[in-house]
């Protein structure tokens, strides 16, 4: 959840602005003042308390990176698993933004046949390196891969540089270039006209205690995705020029998901897909910096320039290099999950639909929802509660009064009674004791036992959040896990027994700067600001194109027979802004506060709306070097701590800040997102991302968090979020209704598109079973699957859940029709879902489909066979108690191919499975079965599409089956009532 300011300047000049406009105004005007009211809302505290104490440093930096001098390697080492040596400084130190090291260690390991590791470290260990802890990492191979490897490390000695280049191609143009010549010749001037960091004034290896700088060359206009968390104008492809580019800063920022900004999470990883328009052949690879240091990725390519060009510019840490051969872009993201872990097993009752909002004031108006909803017949699989439920805005309590604890253990049982599951917020700060007469065990406790972040005079770091003044946990103390499960614990013995977690404000946030608390009145327990829908400070935003000053505040299609969207087409529905060891503690000569070199944070100086960065962990590690980590060490502390509470099923934990492994142990969503159009598309973008990163458990606020939704878009985002992994329904406090039982339109849609995706949760429950044991992204971008189609490489208007279906969401306002590719360029047979009619494709170009309010475009590809529940029912459990289908949607040549894992969807660690494995030829459809899980429900009946002729007769397994049907035009052969038994493998054959 988010803070809401009230911009009254912005909201009354709105008036003279069309109404679309109003929208974009109000956002920046709540950018800005957002900054400078964080700034100015620290509570007034004594003069001799310093908020930002820091170590004398007599250090200046010339903030020239032009005179620096580079490295030369000496005393190579051949290693049987790769190579050694020593980097030493090749002249005077430049200083550029930090102390130049003058001793690095290079590292090369060919770690496996895929994965090339090159770690550039100082020879003293003095700056921070991520603990095997905090992202463990495969143990050193046993044995070499030097001469077999996929990928070859090559080297120039003096200067140093490196470049990695494929074994089957040493003269292609290398997957990463460091050396100078590849590089345009310098000075450049800003490639970005408006941000002077982006002058170019050279290409040399920088290796300075604050300040590390690695460049590559990339082929002009290359296809690069991920580095993130980011809501990127230019969509999932990410902008690397020659107009434009990109400024990926990685440092975790609690923000309402701004345009090409820093947010949540720091990935500092990415894929790139390169096409060869000579051969038609595309290959992929991937590029991973393991780093939590606060930085600037750099996609540029300078005027006039025939490449384009990576740039990392790191404020700390140690260039820690892993690439991955791929070729495929699945490969390259399996191989990333084999480095930083495979994501968690999800249980089955996480892919059921999940309602939310911050404003449901008590257990009532909770249970309402519960309620409507059934009444509705609109499936509700889980209820969650936002800060509401707390006392006094404390984490692990609920409110005496509107939340009473017994009433609250009532209700989540009958929940459970009914196959249904709870989950509450929990916020990373814990309030502070007011004073002696003021009982909060967490806080106490956790005082006994030095649990808490502190000051560098080891005094209690005090910031402020919702509760008032706060404290925050050191997870690098050792008693910390052990009273983050104890206060869990109590809670839900307390009477919210929760079946998962939501951890949110994990950056971590805070609303003042500095510790502000030290020495301040600890019984002022309000926040700097007021909160949305409060007097003062109305929710006003509505959609694009909604103009509620004529048409009232409902968000209704119509009123009076008129349509409420009029699109305003002097601006643009896509809105875009256009801008654009253990480290530092243990260094002397050293800026905590204020590095030399000032990465492009979002909220300016990097303390603002987050922990000071001289805040101090255990042995002396400070917040400026481990920042990045907090929400990964919070998820990891939180799994394990539900894990033993919760003994023997999988622990379910939805999150806002990660970092590389965080889907280990948690799933994400996108965070504080806008009631927008644009929005609704930069979903898509956001779950592909996370894909990559490998926390595939994503989804964005189903109909908007910030603003006001309506009708229609409420609609179509119903819809949409129904193709995604994590489908959750949430908005802010203050703003209009917009459960799906609210609108009948809205109603209808859920109903359509939630049994549609219970229907395929076999399928679902397949790829992500396929991602925890493999990583293999259960969504993907339709290159993935096609890769040599150019046409298809920046396409994130459309997606495929799996290999075999193909979502295609209208993303705009007023349409009854969505334009969609259709891959494969002919060679492909896509079906419609519902009517599994064959489509008429035109290859390679749009194809318009109709798209009724209401109904969203999914399409089967051929080759494909699909086990499917027969009748999704209200809940999860109940619809897998029902029978099963199977849908087989054959190639010309009749051939299909597909699996199904099965178990019991909830054991930790999982138990006995049953695989399913179906293999269709021309007159056959044959299903193999491994494994010990015994499946009770039947096999109703089974589909097969692109039958060329009628049949004379079907048996299974040698018994004639009685009753089934053909329909000619879709080559459509059903055979009904099988109610076979998946335990038993069995053919299907006709003649």
């Amino acid at each position: 959840m988010r803070l809401i300011l009230k911009i009254g300047d912005a909201s009354e000049q709105c008036s003279s602005f069309p109404s679309t406009m109003c929208t974009t105004i109000r956002r920046l005007a709540w950018g800005l003042a957002a900054y400078v009211a964080l700034v100015h809302a620290v509570p007034q505290t004594p003069p001799q308390v310093n908020l930002l104490p820091d170590r004398a440093s007599s250090f200046t930096p010339s903030h020239d990176i032009s005179n620096c001098p580079g490295y030369m390697l000496r005393s190579l080492q051949q290693r049987s698993v790769g190579l050694s040596a020593q980097l030493t400084l090749s002249g005077p130190a430049c200083n550029a933004f930090g102390h130049d090291v003058a001793n690095l260690t290079i590292e090369v390991t060919y770690e496996s046949h895929s994965r090339l590791h090159v770690n550039i470290f100082d020879t003293a260990n003095k700056q921070y390196t991520i603990p095997q802890s905090v992202v463990e990492r495969p143990p050193a191979p046993t044995k070499s891969f030097k001469s077999t490897s996929d990928l070859v490390f090559n080297y120039e000695s003096s200067p140093f540089a490196f470049w990695i280049t494929r074994r089957s191609q040493p003269h292609a143009t290398p997957l990463f270039d460091t050396r100078i010549a590849s590089f345009p010749k310098t000075p450049i001037a800003p490639v970005i006209a408006s941000d002077n960091s982006t002058a170019l004034d050279g290409f040399p290896l920088i290796f300075e205690d604050q300040y590390l700088q690695l460049a590559s060359v990339l082929p002009l206009d290359t296809n690069i995705y991920g580095l993130g968390e980011v809501v990127s104008s230019s969509g999932f492809r990410r902008n690397v020029g020659p107009v434009g580019g990109t400024i990926q800063t990685m440092w975790a920022r609690d923000i309402a998901d701004p345009v090409d900004e820093n947010i949540y999470g720091s990935h500092p990883v990415y894929l790139e897909h390169r096409f060869d328009p000579t051969t038609n052949k595309s290959q992929s690879h991937g590029v991973f910096l393991l780093s939590a240091a606060g930085g600037d990725v750099l996609l540029l390519t300078p005027p006039s320039s025939n490449v384009s060009l990576i740039e990392y510019r790191m404020i700390g840490g140690v260039l820690d290099f892993y690439f991955f051969s791929g070729p495929t872009p699945n490969a390259v993201i399996e191989q990333y999950g084999a480095l930083i872990g495979l994501p968690t097993w999800q249980p089955v009752w996480g892919f059921g639909f999940h309602l939310c909002r911050w404003g449901y004031k008590d257990i009532a108006e909770t249970r309402e929802q519960m309620t409507n909803m059934r009444n509705a017949n609109i499936p509700l699989e889980v209820m969650w509660n936002d800060i509401d439920l707390y006392h006094a805005v404390r984490d692990f309590t609920s409110d005496p009064v509107s939340f009473p604890g017994d009433e609250m253990r009532t209700f989540i049982q009958e929940l459970n009674a009914n196959n249904q599951h709870y989950i509450p917020i929990v916020d990373a700060a814990v309030a502070k004791q007011v004073n002696a007469t003021d009982i909060y065990d967490p806080y106490t406790k956790g005082v006994e036992e030095g649990v808490f972040i502190t000051n560098l005079d080891g005094t209690e770091y005090i910031g402020q959040v919702w509760p008032g003044y706060t404290v925050f946990p050191d997870w690098f103390q050792k008693n910390t896990g052990s009273w983050w499960t104890e206060a869990l614990r109590n809670w839900s013995v307390s009477g919210i027994e929760f079946s998962g977690i939501w951890l949110d404000m994990n950056e971590a946030s805070s609303f003042c700067d500095g510790s502000c608390g030290t020495g301040a009145d600890l019984s002022n327990t309000s926040v700097p600001f007021l909160l949305p829908g409060e007097p003062g400070n109305p929710v006003l935003d509505y959609p694009e194109c909604y103009n509620s000053t004529i048409f009232g505040p409902t968000g209704n299609i119509t009123v009076n027979g008129t349509l409420t969207c009029h699109v305003d087409t002097s601006t643009a529905l896509l809105l875009t802004i256009n801008k654009r060891g253990l480290g530092a503690g243990k260094q002397q000569d050293v800026d905590l506060n204020t590095p030399p070199y000032a990465i492009h944070n979002g909220n300016g100086r990097l303390s603002i709306h987050a922990l000071a960065t001289n805040a101090s962990h255990a042995d002396g590690q400070v917040e400026l070097d481990v920042h990045n980590l907090w929400g990964l060490m919070e998820e990891k502390t939180t799994h394990l701590a539900v894990q033993d509470i919760i003994p023997k099923k999988r622990p379910f934990l939805i999150s806002r800040s990660t970092f590389p492994s965080s889907g280990k142990w948690t799933g994400h969503w996108l965070g504080d997102n806008f009631s927008l159009w644009s929005y609704l598309r930069y979903s898509i973008a956001g779950v592909l991302q996370f894909q990559l990163f490998q926390i595939p458990f994503v989804g964005a606020d189903t109909c908007g968090f910030n603003g006001n939704t309506d009708e229609e878009l409420c609609n179509r985002w119903m819809q949409l979020s129904a193709f995604t992994p994590f489908f959750r329904n949430h908005n802010i406090k203050g703003a209009i209704s917009q459960e799906p039982y609210r609108w009948d339109s809205v109603a209808n849609a859920s109903r359509t598109a939630i049994a549609t995706r219970y229907s395929l949760l076999p399928y679902w429950y397949t790829l992500f079973a396929n991602s925890s044991t493999s990583g293999t992204p259960p969504v993907r971008a339709l290159f993935y699957e096609f890769p040599n189609e150019p046409e298809l490489f920046g396409v994130d208007s459309q997606f495929l859940v799996g290999r075999d279906i193909l979502v295609t969401p209208v993303l705009e306002p007023n349409v009854s029709t969505v334009s969609g590719l259709f891959p494969g360029r002919g060679s492909v047979i896509w079906r419609d879902w519902y009517t599994h009619d064959v489509i008429k494709t035109n290859a390679g170009q749009p194809n318009v489909l109709s798209a009724p309010l209401g109904h969203i475009n999914v399409h089967i590809r051929d080759g494909s066979a699909i086990l499917v529940h027969a009748a999704p029912a209200y809940t999860i459990e109940e619809t897998r108690k029902g029978p099963y289908s199977l849908l087989v949607s054959q190639s010309s040549q009749g051939l299909a191919h597909g699996t199904a894992y099965i178990d019991d969807g909830i054991s930790n660690p999982p138990g006995p499975n049953r695989i399913l494995t179906f293999t269709s030829t021309k007159n056959q459809v044959s299903i193999g079965v491994q494994g010990t899980f015994h499946l009770q429900q039947k096999l109703q009946d089974i589909t097969v599409l692109g039958v060329s002729s009628i049949p004379t007769s079907l048996s299974l397994n040698g018994r004639k089956v009685a009753k089934w049907t053909y329909a000619p035009h879709q080559g459509k052969l059903v055979a009904l009532a099988v109610n076979a038994d998946l335990n038993q493998p069995m053919s299907l054959k006709w003649i």
